[in-house]
């Protein structure tokens, strides 16, 4: 991995992306959040709703600079290829046992089969394959603009685009059934935010993430800002057709984020690489996997074996008394996140870092 290029400001992007999730995954009380602190309930887009694209597009940016400078150098095709699959496996099989210890802890009805973490090995291993066997930028531009135009038009071709009715959840409950995030065993419908239908939008994501990543190593930073504002802009236009929703990941959504992520990465290169600011997050952008995996367990024990409740009961109840239900839900989720940023900057100082 001596090759590959390192920049401190992808690192702080992908720590602060995996911080938010922790954020907004551990409230205290579910009852009680601030809307920007929500996903869209069906179509738009909150700050919550950017978490996600922006952790798939530092994929793609990360393979970028991963392996982009291996294969200048002419490095053989086929062990890259073995490392990527290999990695992605064990992403996928660590969303699974997550999954497992929900479903076994937590007293869940079914075993979900579709996550995070599985949406992010697809990605991972789909985008570096494109990295790997498409070498020109003009085939990787066009897979991506193939891939939006036909997932958009396979989205239209559907027919409806509410939550049940849509072509990506019913393909997803057919292949899926009781196994998906919501299943209605009468009907025979169902939804999962991170199906598989959706994970073409969650790909196109990951390989704009992939230009960002070689505009970045090859220092063409006019290219990387005019990424982002382009990419916002149509979105917000290809939004009139086909609105904005993160749970179907429309193409107008993976413009939109693409577009914003973009524009993140560019002005976090600026600060970071080029005038030295600190790099805010960096302990969890490489410990990312770790620490989401981490958190996950520590949720899943603390509500499985019932001490969640009395933990915020116990520790965070004056604050409801005192600035309400939402202060005192939002402050459990902030010291929620401090304690993993103290673990996680704890072992990198140590030079700890876990790689799945």
């Amino acid at each position: 991995m001596s090759a590959s290029q390192r920049f401190a400001s992808v690192d702080a992007l992908r720590g602060l992306a995996v911080a938010a999730m922790l954020l907004v995954n551990n409230p205290g009380d579910w009852g009680h959040v601030y809307a920007p602190l929500e996903h869209s309930a069906w179509h738009g887009c909150t700050p919550t709703d950017l978490i996600f694209p922006f952790f798939l597009f530092i994929v793609g940016v990360s393979l970028a600079l991963a392996l982009g400078p291996r294969l200048d150098a002419q490095a053989p095709v086929a062990p890259l290829r073995r490392t990527v699959l290999v990695r992605a496996a064990r992403i996928l099989a660590l969303g699974m046992v997550l999954h497992l210890l929900a479903w076994w802890l937590m007293g869940k009805p079914e075993l979900r089969i579709p996550g995070v973490l599985q949406r992010i090995a697809i990605c991972f291993a789909l985008s570096g394959l494109v990295v790997l066997h498409l070498r020109r930028s003009a085939q990787q531009w066009g897979l991506l603009a193939l891939l939006l135009l036909g997932y958009g038009l396979l989205l239209a071709w559907g027919g409806s685009l509410d939550k049940v009715g849509n072509i990506a959840s019913r393909w997803d409950a057919a292949l899926f059934g009781r196994f998906g995030y919501e299943w209605n065993a009468a009907t025979g419908l169902g939804h999962d935010p991170e199906g598989l239908v959706s994970t073409l939008g969650a790909l196109a994501t990951s390989l704009l993430g992939l230009q960002a990543g070689q505009y970045l190593r090859r220092a063409q930073w006019q290219n990387l800002w005019l990424l982002g504002l382009g990419s916002a802009c149509l979105g917000l236009l290809v939004a009139e057709f086909q609105p904005l929703n993160k749970q179907l990941w429309t193409p107008s959504f993976v413009l939109w984020t693409g577009g914003l992520g973009a524009l993140a990465l560019a002005l976090a290169h600026r600060l970071i690489d080029q005038a030295g600011w600190p790099a805010l997050g960096r302990s969890f952008g490489v410990n990312a996997i770790a620490a989401y995996a981490g958190a996950w367990m520590c949720t899943v024990i603390l509500e499985g074996f019932g001490l969640m409740a009395p933990l915020y009961a116990g520790a965070f109840g004056w604050i409801d008394c005192l600035a309400g239900p939402f202060n005192a839900s939002l402050a459990f989720a902030i010291a929620f996140v401090a304690v993993w940023a103290v673990i996680v900057k704890w072992l990198d100082r140590r030079g700890i870092y876990f790689k799945v």
